[in-house]
């Protein structure tokens, strides 16, 4: 998901300013009771067989819920995730957060360069970043194809050619 804040007037210039969040509908609680739902068939259905003899299948029950708790888990750590991407007359900042940590990479907006570049094998995502000096940064790497080709372009407009900066314009 894409959000862009209107450009803000700081003190010595204009400044953009694009946030960037994966699109997970799936609320933390929402996520519990799917989790708790699917455990409760889960193990009604294994403890109907276990009553019968059959009770080796209530470790591989307690297994499937197991992964998939931990499958749930990771895809909402993912979707914590935060890219902000701040485009200023001199420079070009990108704040990427997870929950493990942040980081941040600055880029002079003169010399950046907008690369978008196509899948190598077909099928695959293209690769969106944001480069200078030997150094790159990708962005966007969990937008769909068509978010990313837009955002390619507004950041194409804003950064400009490299020895070539654009005015900021709204």
């Amino acid at each position: 998901m894409v959000t862009l804040t209107p450009p803000a007037t700081a003190g010595h210039g204009t400044e953009h300013r694009i946030e960037l969040r994966p699109n997970c509908s799936l609320t933390p609680r929402g996520a519990r009771l799917f989790v708790g739902s699917l455990a409760v068939v889960t193990f009604a259905v294994a403890g109907f067989f276990a009553l019968r003899g059959l009770w080796p299948v209530l470790p591989f029950a307690g297994l499937e819920i197991g992964l998939l708790a931990w499958a749930v888990r990771l895809s909402m750590r993912r979707g914590a995730e935060r890219e902000v991407i701040v485009v200023t007359d001199a420079q070009v900042v990108v704040e990427r957060e997870t929950p493990s940590g942040s980081r941040q990479s600055v880029f002079a907006r003169h010399w950046a360069r907008v690369t978008l570049r196509g899948p190598r094998p077909a099928r695959h995502p293209s690769r969106l970043t944001i480069e200078s000096h030997g150094r790159a940064c990708e962005v966007g790497r969990f937008l769909a194809e068509g978010e990313r080709r837009l955002l390619a372009a507004r950041l194409e407009r804003l950064v400009g050619n490299t020895s070539e900066s654009p005015a900021l314009a709204p």
